[in-house]
């Protein structure tokens, strides 16, 4: 199929949209085969199907790359505690927080956590999302764990859409294992990794290193395990405090470090060298009503690519809207439309280990969006208005 009649913005490179005016992108199975103006098209191409976009804007496809849609509950109440002057801290050692979205996980069926993430993935679809990461980490025992992780694989079963899984069992700690952190790490944690790893359940390792949460020796432990499973690793890092998880992300390499509003120019150095990703996730930070912004320019001087994402949760960022996080990023960090569109596609995908996505160039995946807009930075611009015209999967209208 050949693609005519269209303003593409390829992003073959960090520095501009790589807009290509009146061109043409040629489709071969899933894969683009040739990209560039109709007026250069070569003669192979010239007798296949074609479709006219009729000036259209077209991107890449957005890539969601930190999520946890596989969740039972809500939590519309804490989010009036905190109206009220509760800290999110405070609310989680009160045992609300993630603990509250544990016990109502563990209560759901399969199918029941099915539907409810399928209307979330539908929403995060409708604006142009092809791959989307999904995390583990509101069971916190094995049973519950691996239940959310055959959710998150079922979801690519259902839609059009690719699912990248997290194991995020060093979310927190369970009621049952308060105050013994080492003991939960030891007896569930790494025993359900294995076992995840084992069906087949786990694409990366995750934790979350805070506070209230694990300390880093602890995510060490956890990371150690992945490393011998041969999983790579990510992490949530920085976001309330700095204890030392960006550090610690680095030295593993880690495919992304996550949220890392407390991070300094220390770790974004340290980040640069392991070509590890700084994810931001605006959702949170608005939700959260946060102040301390993370350090965009330490990342630009530094050369860490910057993805985004919804950081789609029942707590911090019940954000289905990938169009509002990138205008959120925009007006609450200081990032361009360049760099927002970027950070969900080429970027979002560098943070997932996925190679040959995010940039329109001969030999990466046809996923695609088409845009019914003048201008790429359009996207990012615009609030509460979704422009998608139409998304290709691998190819597929």
């Amino acid at each position: 199929m050949l693609l005519t009649n269209a303003r593409i913005a390829t992003l073959v490179d960090n520095q501009s949209y790589g807009l290509i005016e009146r061109g043409a992108v040629a489709l071969k199975g899933e894969q683009i085969a040739w990209v560039g103006a109709k007026s250069d098209l070569p003669s192979a191409y010239r007798g296949c199907a074609q479709q006219d976009l009729g000036g259209r804007v077209v991107t890449p496809a957005l890539i969601d790359c930190h999520t946890h849609v596989v969740f039972g509950g809500n939590r519309a109440a804490e989010f009036e505690l905190r109206l009220n002057g509760a800290s999110y801290e405070e609310v989680a050692r009160a045992g609300g927080g993630i603990v509250s979205t544990v016990e109502a996980t563990r209560d759901a069926g399969e199918n029941a956590l099915l539907q409810d993430a399928l209307r979330r993935v539908d929403a995060l679809m409708s604006e142009g999302v092809t791959v989307v990461e999904v995390k583990s980490g509101y069971g916190l025992d094995t049973e519950t764990e691996l239940k959310m992780l055959r959710v998150a694989r079922r979801i690519a079963e259902e839609r059009s859409v690719e699912v990248r899984t997290s194991f995020l069992g060093a979310h927190a700690v369970p009621p049952e294992f308060k105050d013994a952190p080492d003991a939960y790490i030891d007896q569930v944690c790494l025993p359900t990794l294995r076992a995840a790893h084992a069906e087949g359940l786990v694409d990366a390792v995750d934790g979350f290193c805070e506070g209230i949460a694990f300390d880093t020796a602890q995510i060490r432990r956890v990371f150690e395990e992945a490393v011998r499973l041969g999983l790579p690793v990510k992490l949530h890092a920085e976001q309330l405090s700095n204890i030392g998880g960006a550090q610690l992300a680095a030295e593993f390499g880690a495919l992304s470090a996550d949220h890392v509003e407390y991070a300094t120019h220390a770790d974004a150095k340290a980040m640069a060298r392991s070509g590890t990703v700084a994810t931001v996730l605006p959702g949170a930070f608005y939700t959260l009503r946060e102040t301390q912004i993370p350090p965009i320019q330490a990342f630009r001087d530094h050369g860490v690519p910057i993805a985004l994402a919804t950081d789609c949760n029942p707590g911090s960022s019940p954000l289905t809207s990938p169009l509002l996080t990138m205008n959120m990023a925009c007006t609450l960090f200081r990032m361009t439309p360049l760099e927002a569109l970027l950070g969900m596609t080429a970027h979002a995908a560098r943070a997932l280990g996925l190679a040959r996505r995010g940039r329109i160039v001969p030999g990466h995946r046809a996923d695609l969006c088409v845009w019914d807009v003048d201008h790429p930075a359009e996207l990012s611009y615009r609030i509460g208005f979704n422009p998608l015209h139409t998304r290709i999967f691998g190819g597929a209208l």
